[in-house]
């Protein structure tokens, strides 16, 4: 596990290439859908946005949430440290709660205006594949390290297991953005276990109804539990926002400007999920 840690960077690097190479060969042949802009310009402004994003969390946060962890082991910090677990159930306790506080942000994220702001940027794409996993503006970025930073020691997470966190999320997030149609059988199954794209790609439909449900990244199950999750889209999914319907007038430099020239933006509206009983977003949201 020390290796783990002292080899974050590389390792995440590594998964991140062989997952994003992966799904970028199975949507030439899984293709769900044509893309309106050619591949080699999205990966060129969604790999800008990625470098920018990564050289401004390492500039700010060296140690990121794995020195959050580090710190926490050393001043037995976190809920999870109140009393003596085995170490398999700390560390399964950990990343449970690490992806259930991570669904709980992007939740927030969607019900407050200013911050939607900034999470707009991933959901003003008009098309759908694996590079949308990387496209987040550079200070949601930063504001979800701080969080995720918080998440952390609030939890008392051990730092292998926020590194394995990272690289999870990192896989899952290129697979359930990947422009790829699995088999019905297929996907049925993964998704119990794991956000499929099919699933995800409800979440960035136009339609808020849908695009305020499916909010998991990684584990499945807290959209079930909280009633948000919709198993198929209201109608054919056309995904975006409908104030930007010109994809291909998203560089780079438009989409770190937009949240400043946009001001804040409302996203959220009580959606109508298949088991909705969730009034605690309702309450985060606020008077419409």
């Amino acid at each position: 596990m020390n290796t783990l840690v002292q080899n974050e960077g590389v390792i995440r690097l590594a998964v991140f290439a062989g997952i994003f190479l992966a799904m970028a060969a199975l949507e030439v042949v899984m293709e769900e859908r044509p893309l309106t802009v050619p591949r080699a310009a999205r990966w060129r402004r969604h790999g800008g946005l990625l470098l920018v994003n990564s050289l401004l969390v390492r500039l700010l946060f060296p140690a990121g949430a794995v020195g959050a962890a580090v710190y926490a082991e050393r001043h037995g910090l976190g809920i999870l440290r109140v009393v003596e677990l085995p170490p398999w159930m700390l560390a399964a306790g950990a990343f449970v709660l690490l992806d259930f506080l991570l669904w709980l942000q992007h939740v927030v994220f969607h019900a407050v205006p200013r911050l939607f702001a900034l999470h707009q940027v991933h959901h003003a794409d008009r098309d759908f594949d694996a590079s949308l996993g990387i496209r987040f503006h550079p200070l949601e970025m930063i504001l979800s390290m701080v969080l995720k930073a918080a998440m952390v020691l609030l939890i008392g997470a051990p730092a292998p297991v926020v590194v394995l966190f990272e690289i999870v999320l990192s896989a899952t997030s290129i697979f359930n953005h990947a422009n790829v149609r699995l088999p019905g059988p297929l996907d049925c199954v993964l998704r119990v276990f794991v956000v499929t794209p099919a699933m995800h790609r409800v979440h960035h439909s136009e339609a808020p109804a849908d695009m305020n449900t499916n909010f998991d990244f990684n584990l499945p199950w807290w959209d079930h539990l909280c009633g948000t999750y919709r198993g198929a889209a209201a109608a054919p999914i056309v995904a975006g926002m409908p104030q930007y319907p010109q994809e291909t007038t998203q560089s780079l430099l438009w989409m770190i400007a937009l949240p400043f020239r946009s001001g804040p933006v409302r996203a959220y509206e009580p959606a109508r999920a298949e088991n909705a009983r969730l009034p605690m977003i309702e309450a985060a949201a606020g008077p419409s």
